[in-house]
């Protein structure tokens, strides 16, 4: 049985889809799972993925589009006050 410390998260893919690909895998499973600002409370750790783009506050229930990975994508430093919340 190999090691799993390099690889960490998609190490239960094992020896199967190559090293390379397991290793960018990695990459986005690390950045889907890490603990995500919300936009409208600012609370940390607090956000998951609806669905692909879909995100969700578990504290204050603001969902917004976002990322199929992320919830904040590179545009956003670009436009950030076009997120606002309806009320």
């Amino acid at each position: 049985m190999g090691k799993t410390k390099v690889i960490g998260i998609a190490g239960r893919y094992g020896a199967r889809y190559g090293s390379t690909l397991r290793k960018k895998v990695k990459e986005i499973l690390e950045k889907r799972y890490a603990p995500h600002t919300c936009p409208f409370c600012g609370v940390k750790g607090k956000i998951f993925r609806v669905s692909v783009g879909i995100w969700k506050c578990r504290k204050c229930g603001a969902v917004f589009a976002g990322g199929a990975y992320i919830p904040r994508t590179g545009i956003n430093k670009f436009f950030p006050p076009m997120i606002t919340r309806k009320e």
